[in-house]
Order: structure tokens, then C-alpha cells, then sequence
């Protein structure tokens, strides 16, 4: 024997070869292409500001809806949500009243600073990502506010998402007021503190009827909410970007701004209006809500009420221990795990 392939076998190895080459590189997964981008876009009759950041453009899209309302996240996304644009096209939004949206407005926006509106914003916003990024759906993820906000959009238009984690979910503004008060006078005289009970039996328990009463409360519920977190604060260390004392006013003037229209002079502006209930019981994306055991300002059993009360395809409940209103580290750590083990499967599956 000579060694040498016979003619017919030499032909039908170079065939097998020649397939194996085209199967692997067919199969090779094309290298990942990044996305950064910063602009105003015409949202509701205005143009707000919206920046999207991830590793690859195949990842699900997740838009990001921050509290307050006017508390935009934008200028500490980057150390607040570090890493995540690694599984997902991370969308920071400034809401309307809000961050660089509010400087482009100013207070021209007071006459449509309503739930209605924000939520109409929200969805204009999803849609637009829809067709920016080539996505039939999106993921939301809200605190507080951003929660309130993520729940009555995926409720309106549940086409548009893959799902929402809330977490620091404010269900109903009104309940979560008196809860509150309830819980800082019980343990302000546990402490037997004189000043705060005095203070707080003084101005009577919640709804009020002047804005001027409110930082009279606030003042005990940070003094008792501090007490009883034992969780690392999220970071929130402000990007180059937003670090200009421009941006820095800007977001001052925008949170006093969104707080008078939301909360009215009288306390009875939209937030107090909130209900999530009165939407209904069905949703009909999955609804992972995620709640800080020691939140004074959006006690987590009314959100454990809400969460009873609906159904959805597929939903659940964590509490985070040690951890107030504010977002903390274990929180966005169980948001991110949900976010990462649960959602994205959903939403890279065939549709």
C-alpha cells in the first residue's frame, strides 16, 4: 500500500471538509455590535432626552423609568446600573418635567404635567424604541414613581412589552401616606420621642391640605427611615458627562418643579390620585414586583396586597431586607438577578 487516498475517497473528504467549513462559519454568531447614543427625541409635543448604551444590539431592550416623578437617573446610570448593559440595550429617559427634558422645556410643560400624560410619554417612548432598535417588545424597569408609571403603561398597551420589574412600587399614594405616617408616629413614641410626636400629632395624620406640611413630616420620616436601614445605598456617583454645575441646577430646579405640579399646593395633585387597583386586577404581561421590607414611604404590604390581587402570565414578589424607599444594593442586585435569569430568557425566545 502506497499510502494514497484512492481518487473517489480524496473527492469525498474535500466534499466533507468543504461542508463542515460552511456549517461552522453559518453557525458562528456574528460579532456583537454595540450601541451609545444620546439625543432629544419628539415625545408628546416635546423633545426629551433619551440615551441607550449596550454591548450588543441583539440584547432585549430595557427602558429604565426613574422616580421622583422629577428624579431623573441619568446622571448616575452609569454607577447605579454598571454592567447591565452587558444583557441588555439600557434606556435612560429623562421624563417629562424632568433632567435635560425639563432644560429643554422649562416650565412651558406645567399645563400637561398629568398621570395621563406621562403615561401617553411612556408608551410614545416604547413605540419609538420598538422602531429605532428593530424590537417587537421591551422590558421596563421602575422605582417608586418609575414603578407607578411602568405598571399603568404595560396595563394600557401590554403589545409593546416582555415585562416589568418594579421595585419601590408606590401602588397607592394615599394609602402609602397614611401607612406611613402611621408607622413614624408608632415608633417615634416607642423611642419616646417628644419632638417628633409632638410634631407629628400636630399636624394630624394624612391627606393634608398645604404643601407646608409636608417637609414638617418628611423631616421624621428620613429621622426614622434612617433607624432601620441596614442596606449599602445604591451608587450614586454622578457620570462627566451630567458633573457640570449647569446640570447640577438643572436637576434641582427640575425635581422642585415636578414636585409642585405633582403634588399640587393643597396636596392633591395627580400622585395623590393614584390607584393602581382601579386599573383592574388582569395584566397580561409577567409583573415582578420587588419591595423594601423597611420602606416607610411605600409600605411593602400594600404593594403584597396589590400583587394578591392580580393576575398575569407568570409573576412575583420579593422583599429586600434592610432596605428603605431609596434604592440599595441587594435591591438592584435582586432586580438585575430577575432581570437576568427570568426576563431575558423570555425575551430572546422565538416569538
Amino acid at each position: 500500500m502506497t499510502g494514497r487516498l484512492h481518487p473517489e475517497r480524496r473527492w469525498a473528504l474535500a466534499l466533507f471538509c468543504l461542508l463542515a467549513l460552511v456549517t461552522g462559519v453559518t453557525s458562528v454568531r456574528a460579532a456583537p455590535v454595540p450601541v451609545n447614543e444620546r439625543m432629544y427625541v419628539p415625545i408628546g409635543g416635546i423633545e426629551q432626552w433619551i440615551t441607550i448604551k449596550g454591548q450588543d444590539r441583539a440584547n432585549p431592550v430595557l427602558l429604565v423609568l426613574h422616580g421622583g416623578p422629577g428624579n431623573a437617573w441619568s446622571p448616575f446610570a452609569d454607577a447605579m446600573f454598571a454592567g447591565w448593559d452587558k444583557d441588555f440595550t439600557l434606556v435612560q429617559w429623562d421624563q417629562r418635567g424632568a433632567g435635560r427634558t425639563f432644560g429643554k422645556s422649562g416650565p412651558s410643560a406645567s399645563g400637561t404635567m398629568t398621570v395621563e400624560r406621562m403615561v401617553s410619554d411612556g408608551v410614545e417612548v416604547a413605540s419609538y424604541l420598538r422602531t429605532h432598535l428593530g424590537k417587537a417588545r421591551i422590558v421596563l424597569v421602575g422605582g417608586s414613581w418609575g414603578s407607578t408609571l411602568g405598571l399603568q403603561m404595560v396595563h394600557a398597551r401590554p403589545e409593546l412589552f416582555h415585562a416589568i420589574v418594579a421595585f419601590a412600587p408606590v401602588v397607592n399614594m394615599k394609602a402609602s401616606m397614611i401607612a406611613g405616617y402611621n408607622k413614624v408616629l408608632q415608633m417615634a413614641k416607642a423611642d419616646r420621642d417628644e419632638a417628633a410626636v409632638a410634631a407629628l400629632t400636630s399636624i394630624g395624620s394624612p391627606p393634608w391640605a398645604s404643601l407646608k406640611t409636608w417637609p414638617l413630616y418628611r423631616k421624621w420620616l428620613r429621622t426614622y427611615q434612617a433607624k432601620i436601614v441596614t442596606a449599602a445605598s445604591a451608587p450614586r456617583q454622578v457620570s462627566p458627562d451630567y458633573a457640570s454645575a449647569e446640570d447640577e441646577k438643572l436637576n434641582e430646579d427640575a425635581d422642585e418643579f415636578s414636585f409642585v405640579q405633582f403634588w399640587g399646593m393643597t396636596l392633591s395633585g395627580p400622585l395623590m390620585q393614584i390607584d393602581l387597583a382601579s386599573l383592574g386586577k388582569s395584566y397580561k404581561v409577567p409583573v415582578y414586583l420587588v419591595a423594601g421590607a423597611a420602606d416607610l414611604t411605600a409600605p411593602p404590604e400594600l404593594a403584597k396586597a396589590f400583587f394578591d390581587g392580580i393576575s398575569a402570565p407568570d409573576k412575583q414578589f420579593h422583599l429586600v431586607d434592610g432596605t428603605g424607599h431609596e434604592p440599595s444594593v441587594p435591591e438592584l442586585e435582586m432586580v438585575r438577578r430577575i432581570l437576568t435569569d427570568v426576563v431575558k430568557p423570555r425575551a430572546m425566545a422565538p416569538q
